[in-house]
This record gives structure tokens, C-alpha cells and sequence, in this order.
């Protein structure tokens, strides 16, 4: 692995390891914490959009594998604008020792993977979100032993959170279900990709508009923001037409008895999920993004060849 940039390059084998590490690096993480992998080792953190969890986490990760982090702000680069992303990449690449990038545009992060001659991680971009698909994960394996069989269902936005969600499902063997209004799909090259990649594990994939339907024996329900940064000018118009995909109680109840609630946050409460059900039994929104912090661990370990 030289680069992480989405969740469909790696193999189920790839994936499943880096699980397999996480959960070890956690258990060190609680057991007293962990040995400085990362010591002497610097992560660029390139952001075009601002985050709580991804620079936090990304920070922290570095901290605790006895290394550093640089954030580096939109106006400090200018990504594509000010520089161009390839000498970007080179530039930074004879400084650090891997780079994580939360970008708008899936082919900055890209681009910089190919130019750059040091790990580059995809921290976000429109097409997908590979490291909270990996947290995503951790938690289910956590709360049901694995994802093989686990029925996931995604309720909202076709969005690249329910890409990266899809994508992981499918290398894993989970079943994954998603609801959304008509006209706010995924991208069609998306799913087909998810479905080949279901065929292979032998999951499955479907496509509904009704969320009752889709919570029907689901053993996770997943959702996110109805407006994804980028889209703040469409936010009118999408509060007028998701109110029907709320994650209530009533959908909940639709679910298995031991469904698990999730959410990459942040979360608009009492819009895409009510504020009882975030901060009810089912709700496990702040292990997920505990797990940022321990999936990561894993993925920057290997990238850097120290575990």
C-alpha cells in the first residue's frame, strides 16, 4: 500500500488487516498506549475544508506513535490555485513523511498520490471518505464480530460518505441497502462498482427510495447531513425534501432490536437524526468517531511500514 485514497483500491484482505491492526492498536492504546512507531516521522495535513475529526484525529494519531503533524491551511497552499497540486506534492514530499489531504475534488487527492513520492491519505474529497469508512467498520466488527452477512442500511444523501460505506460493505460481505430521495443518488459509476465488488464477496446491494422499507431487518442504520460542504446553496431546497428520511424513533423501531445507529458527524439534530434517537440506546455516533483515532493508527502504521 503506498497511497489510501479509496476504499475499492484495496483487496478484502487489505481491508480486513487494517481492522485486525486497529483493534490491536486500540487495545495498546487503553492497555497504557502505544510504541512510538511514527517517531521522527511528520504528517502534512493539507485542508481544504474545515473538520473537527479528521484533523483532530489525524493530529492525534501522530502524537501517539510518538511523531508530529503540520496542519496546513487553505490559505497557506491554495491547492491547484496558488500551486500547482503536482509541485505541491513534490514540495512537501522532500519535508514530511506522508501526507493526508481533505480536499473538494477527488482528483487534487489523487493527483498529489501520483506526484507525490511519500504516502498520501485521502482525509476526504467528493467521491468518498475511505478513513470514516475504516472507523465505520472498527465499529460494526466491534459491536457484531465481523461484517460478513451484517445488513447496513443508509438513509439520505447519495453522498460520498454512502460511497466509502457501500465500497467497505461490499469488500467485507455486508449487505448494504440504501434509501434517498429520487434525484440524489449516488453516482451511477459508483454503484456499479458496488455492486461488482458485492458480487465478488457474495453481498448484495439495493437501491430504494422508501426508508421504511430499507430499515426492515437492518442490523446498522447509517445517515449524514442532508447538505454536504459545497452544497450550502441547495440547503433550502434539500430541507423541503429529505424530512421523509429522518433517523427517528419510528424508523428505528422498523429495525432489528439490536441496531446499531451511526452517524459520521457532524450531525444536524432533530433534522437528519432526532436528538432521542442520537442520544438513545441504539446510538453508538461517538464510539464511530472515537474510532477515527484508532482506524487511522492502522492505516498511517502501515503506510509508513512500521507495523
Amino acid at each position: 500500500m503506498k497511497d489510501f485514497l479509496s476504499i475499492s483500491d484495496y483487496s478484502s484482505e487489505e481491508l480486513q488487516d487494517l481492522l485486525d491492526l486497529a483493534v490491536k492498536m486500540k487495545a495498546q492504546y487503553f492497555a497504557g498506549g502505544n510504541p512510538p512507531l511514527a517517531q521522527g516521522k511528520v504528517m502534512a495535513m493539507i485542508f481544504q475544508k474545515p473538520s473537527l475529526r479528521t484533523r483532530v484525529s489525524f493530529d492525534m494519531v501522530m502524537r501517539h506513535l510518538g511523531g508530529d503533524a503540520l496542519y496546513l491551511s487553505p490559505a497557506e497552499i491554495g491547492l491547484g490555485k496558488r500551486e500547482s497540486v503536482a509541485d505541491v506534492a513534490r514540495v512537501l514530499s522532500g519535508y514530511v513523511h506522508v501526507i493526508m489531504a481533505r480536499v473538494f475534488a477527488h482528483e487534487h487527492v489523487t493527483e498529489l498520490g501520483e506526484y507525490a513520492s511519500v504516502p498520501v491519505i485521502n482525509g476526504l474529497s467528493d467521491f468518498n471518505h475511505p478513513c470514516q469508512a475504516m472507523a465505520d467498520a472498527l465499529t460494526i466488527q466491534e459491536k457484531f464480530g465481523s461484517l460478513k452477512g451484517v445488513n447496513v442500511s443508509y438513509v439520505g444523501d447519495g453522498n460520498n460518505v454512502a460511497a466509502s460505506l457501500m465500497y467497505i460493505a461490499a469488500k467485507l460481505g455486508a449487505n448494504f441497502t440504501i434509501a434517498n430521495p429520487e434525484g440524489y443518488d449516488m453516482p451511477a459509476h459508483a454503484i456499479e462498482l458496488g455492486r461488482k465488488l458485492a458480487a465478488e464477496s457474495g453481498s448484495s446491494i439495493t437501491l430504494l427510495n422508501d426508508p421504511h422499507e430499507a430499515v426492515k431487518g437492518a442490523q446498522a442504520i447509517y445517515t449524514d447531513t442532508w447538505t454536504s460542504m459545497g452544497q450550502e446553496a441547495e440547503t433550502e431546497k434539500r430541507l423541503k425534501v429529505f424530512p421523509p428520511y429522518q433517523v427517528n424513533a419510528d424508523l428505528v423501531a422498523k429495525a432489528d432490536k439490536d441496531v446499531i445507529v451511526m452517524h459520521c458527524l457532524p450531525a444536524h439534530r432533530n433534522e437528519e437524526l432526532t436528538d432521542e434517537v442520537a442520544d438513545g440506546p441504539h446510538s453508538v455516533i461517538f464510539p464511530q468517531a472515537h474510532n477515527r483515532l484508532h482506524a487511522q493508527k492502522a492505516i498511517v502504521a502501515r503506510l509508513l511500514g512500521v507495523a
